[in-house]
């Protein structure tokens, strides 16, 4: 799971990242760049490392694997370079499903970690490029995360994962992003006088905040995965849309690949 900034994986995908984990499936998340900019006081190496060390214990809590790249925060551009990293990143970890943004974002980064990903969706498999890291033998299937955005195209729930069960996770996993959740996002968005001061009061705050409304699309998704009963008890999911580059996933294909569905 490829992000642009060291907590978009865990706002995007922490529950799901929670029950691969559980199933003993290895998980990676990798912000594209370091956060050196997202903060209001703290700036450039230091808020970088601040940063890098809440990765580690969001992996920590999560059961997972968290790699930092080292691209400035807010001024990343989709460059060969970038692409190339991001291509040994895929073949590394030998990925059978890689899943990022969708190249439609309000933030350049987030635009921008989509264009890169996509440039790489082919080239993971071709071996003269980036010779020095062995080239997959098969593609991955792409996913975008969710989003709300409706230019050029809206987003389509393909696949709903079921996180209500992993949702407590995925919230410790996002309080471990302190400089972000309780700092910086409140800044920025105006509501840093909503932040509780104890750490109770912030995580139930921070529980309600990630709890998100649950589509009519995204109700019918998860009724074709989990079935009508099941479907209708969830409380909490994320979900994703199938990229048209790499592998393209029969249904058979997704539920191998995502073994919680329909459990």
């Amino acid at each position: 799971m490829i992000g642009a900034h060291p907590d978009d994986c865990d706002e995007q995908s922490a529950g799901t990242a929670a029950l691969f984990a559980q199933m003993g499936c290895p998980v990676k998340f990798v912000s594209v760049t370091n956060g050196d900019a997202g903060h209001q006081s703290m700036k450039g190496k230091a808020l970088a490392k601040r940063r890098y060390e809440e990765t580690q214990v969001s992996a920590k809590r999560l059961g997972i694997t968290y790699d930092v790249l080292d691209n400035h925060d807010g001024l990343l551009m989709p460059t060969l370079e970038v692409r190339l990293e991001i291509i040994r990143k895929i073949r590394e970890w030998n990925a059978d499903v890689v899943i990022a943004p969708r190249p439609n974002d309000y933030h350049p980064d987030h635009r921008y970690t989509g264009v890169l990903v996509q440039d790489a969706a082919y080239m993971v498999a071709v071996p003269d490029i980036a010779p020095e890291t062995p080239a997959l033998k098969k593609n991955p299937v792409f996913l975008y995360f969710q989003d709300h955005f409706q230019r050029p195209n809206p987003f389509r729930p393909d696949i709903v994962i079921d996180i209500t069960g992993t949702f407590d996770k995925k919230i410790a996993a996002l309080d471990a992003h302190q400089s972000q959740m309780y700092e910086w996002l409140p800044w920025i968005g105006h509501y840093l006088d909503e932040v509780p001061k104890t750490e109770t009061e912030r995580i139930k705050w921070l529980a309600l905040r990630a709890t998100l409304p649950i589509s009519p699309e995204m109700r019918t998704s998860l009724e074709k995965w989990y079935g009508v009963e099941h479907a209708s008890k969830v409380q909490h999911s994320e979900a994703f849309e199938v990229c048209e580059y790499g592998a393209q996933p029969t249904d058979s294909d997704i539920k191998k690949l995502f073994p919680m569905l329909g459990k």
